[in-house]
């Protein structure tokens, strides 16, 4: 029965005070005496002592007030819950969804969306059934099974789940976690043995050196006569907010004015972005700099297309090397003179790669992880190579290459997004060497944002599957020794390219999952715990500042292996993302490079006035126009949300969920672990309902 609401004892109750004390007689005949306080008894009865109308009515209203102002409060909350239930899960507003066209990513949203309507209903239903009086106390005629039924049935469909599980789904786990266990360990060696060189070159103080400097020239009429003449190239797309750091860093290099050219390739489709690139470019070209900006109707091939048009002008033949920095790359004044010099005395030398330096590594929890990643691939893995193979991949900026070695692989080509790698690969074939410089560093900027970071690692992961497809009959049919061709094969490709994001998805995302559900095929301690703990402490090993971020980065990888896997099946079966290339956002951020540019317009404020006057009619018009066009241009400012992705963000809950399932099933506390595994599946589900990460 629904509650009765009785008020008629509220306003009746009055406050007694001292303590209150029962009298009883020994003869059975008297009556008993309640003593409320000491003068209780010798007060006079008031017989006319009482409450009038006037005063219940007036204690009705004020109850009856309260109760409603209750029963609008609790119907205001409800509307308010209504409203945010209906914009959230309805009509979709205030959840950011990852894209439009994934729609398997909304997979997870509709599950919860279900499970939270069933929940409703089955509440309702509870609800009308206790109001209406369908008991069971109260209906004795309604038939309800017995709890040894019950258990009988539940005995029964366990028991056959048991048997079909062990005999049906354990052997195949079993089977695929012993293969990629197999793949985890040959990777580990690899890694280990790559950190092993590493510590080996830095106790022998291995390293590329000049022995003397090479520009350095006695004859007084001869000076700059043996400084090469270098091509600089700044391939950049729409790249409104680093093109004027990149441009001024290049322009400030050390170098002869005279054997030296700046070559700005735009390929923007945004008519400002153009003017404002354009501007730049003429306003360095009135300092006295030799510097070009071109600009690609159809921007076909992306970058390869870009560099491949730019070497084919004629001017171009007459330059021996060619340095390249992206849009967001801002060299040192001395780059050239620390990179050039290598070549001299060394004709078999193709290509100088320098390390980049990160403006922004600790900006955010997504760049101090990426910033790992990157210092162990630099240190580790392209100084390694460069040492003992004198072959790397190329990283596709701040690099300097002979002409001549690019000519003769056969120049830039547009069959993958990842062109560098497949210019590196070529010259390999062909015998040229490679020299990486661990101590030239150039700053350039970490994606800030994770849809950024996500795109560049898809581009990253399935260009190289793609490459391989198209290099593997080269490989085999080349003159190269053959354990140049084995590494090239089963190192450079099969096992850091494809084994890796393999191994890493379908060990840590698949099987250790599942794990939880199927205990027969229970992975063992040292494959979750210490070999990948112990492979993370080796990955800090070049960033030891790292290391309080030990376990968000041993979790975000193991997450990143879905991207990386994806890519790579995209990539190796040529599917249609597997050509998509999408320009990385930059923010911008300062360095010194612009410090000393700002300093340099200040000191040479004066000189750039005295080139102005000194320019003739016709480039004074064109450059005060393109300023105009510049002012006109307005910048939008745009809110930066830093998004993490509800998918991967329920799949790291779910990995350390299985890691500490598995570390809990060795001690036998399996209620606690799923008490806490529900706890955590419950708070993230209401976050995925409710919340957008940012």
């Amino acid at each position: 029965m629904a509650p009765r609401l009785d008020f008629s004892d509220w306003w009746a109750k009055e406050n007694r005070k001292g303590t209150p004390v029962v009298v009883k007689m020994e003869n059975p005949s008297y009556s008993v005496v309640e003593i409320d306080g000491p003068d209780a008894a010798f007060r006079p009865v008031e017989k006319s002592r009482g409450k009038n109308a006037k005063q219940v009515t007036w204690v009705l209203l004020l109850k009856a007030n309260r109760a409603v102002g209750c029963v609008a409060w609790l119907a205001t909350v409800l509307w308010a819950l209504l409203g945010t239930i209906k914009k959230r899960l309805i009509f979709r507003q205030g959840v950011a969804m990852e894209s439009d066209k994934m729609g398997k990513g909304r997979l997870l949203f509709r599950v919860i969306r279900a499970f939270l309507v069933t929940s409703l209903v089955i509440l309702g239903f509870e609800v009308v059934t206790y109001f209406k009086g369908w008991h069971y106390f109260e209906r004795p005629n309604l038939h309800i099974p017995r709890t040894t039924d019950v258990h009988g049935l539940l005995h029964t469909i366990y028991v056959a789940w048991l048997t079909f599980r062990a005999d049906y789904i354990a052997p195949p786990i079993q089977a695929l976690s012993k293969f990629c266990v197999a793949l985890f360990l040959i990777q580990s060696v690899d890694r280990m043995i790559l950190c092993l060189g590493c510590l080996w070159i830095k106790y022998k103080k291995v390293k590329p050196r000049i022995e003397r400097d090479p520009f350095k020239s006695d004859d007084a009429e001869g000076i700059g006569c043996e400084y090469p003449m270098v091509l600089v190239q700044i391939p950049m797309c729409n790249e409104r907010e680093v093109y004027e750091q990149s441009i001024s860093a290049v322009c400030q290099i050390d170098w002869p004015k005279d054997r030296l050219l700046i070559q700005v390739l735009d390929d923007s489709d945004n008519e400002s972005i153009q003017c404002l690139i354009n501007a730049e470019v003429a306003k360095w070209s009135q300092r006295g700099i030799n510097i070009i900006y071109r600009h690609r109707l159809v921007r076909t091939g992306y970058k390869a297309g870009n560099l491949k048009s730019a070497m084919s002008c004629d001017y171009v033949k007459g330059y021996e090397f060619v340095a390249i920095f992206d849009a967001d790359f801002q060299p040192t004044p001395d780059f050239l003179k620390q990179t050039v010099p290598h070549f001299k005395d060394n004709p078999e030398l193709g290509l100088v790669q320098a390390r980049w330096a990160f403006v922004n590594k600790d900006e955010n929890l997504l760049t101090r992880l990426q910033n790992i990643n990157l210092c162990f691939h630099f240190e580790v893995e392209q100084q390694v190579n460069g040492v003992f193979l004198n072959f790397f991949g190329f990283n596709g900026t701040a690099g300097v290459w002979r002409i001549k070695a690019l000519e003769e692989s056969g120049g830039w080509l547009e069959r993958t997004t990842v062109e560098d790698m497949d210019i590196a690969v070529r010259a390999h074939l062909n015998g040229w060497k490679f020299i990486f410089l661990d101590d030239v560093k150039v700053l350039c900027e970490l994606p800030e944002s994770y849809e950024a970071y996500k795109k560049q690692q898809h581009r990253w992961h399935s260009g190289p599957m793609q490459l391989f497809r198209l290099c593997l009959p080269a490989i085999v049919t080349s003159k190269i020794s053959a354990w140049k061709k084995a590494n090239l094969i089963l190192l450079f490709f099969l096992l850091r390219k494809l084994i890796l994001p393999f191994y890493s998805f379908t060990l840590f995302c698949i099987i250790l999952p599942l794990t939880m559900f199927v205990p027969e095929a229970e992975l063992p301690m040292w494959v979750i715990c210490y070999v990948p703990v112990f492979m993370s402490f080796l990955n800090i090993f070049p960033a030891p500042k790292s290391f309080p971020f030990i376990v968000p980065y041993l979790l975000f990888e193991n997450t990143m292996s879905v991207t990386k896997f994806n890519a790579m099946i995209s990539g190796l079966f040529q599917l249609g993302s597997s050509y998509e290339w999408v320009v990385t956002k930059k923010a911008g951020r300062s360095s010194e490079s612009d410090l000393l540019a700002a300093a340099e317009r200040e000191t040479k404020s004066t000189n750039q006035q005295q080139l102005t006057r000194g320019s003739s009619e016709s480039e004074l018009q064109e450059l005060t126009k393109l300023k105009e066009q510049q002012n006109e241009v307005t910048i939008t400012p745009v809110k930066k949300t830093n998004k993490i992705y509800r998918k991967e963000l329920v799949l790291a809950f779910l990995l350390l969920t299985a890691a500490v399932r598995s570390l809990l099933a060795a001690q036998g506390v399996h209620f606690y672990f799923l008490l806490f595994q529900g706890v955590t599946f419950l708070l993230v589900g209401l976050d995925l309902i409710g919340e957008q990460m940012s």
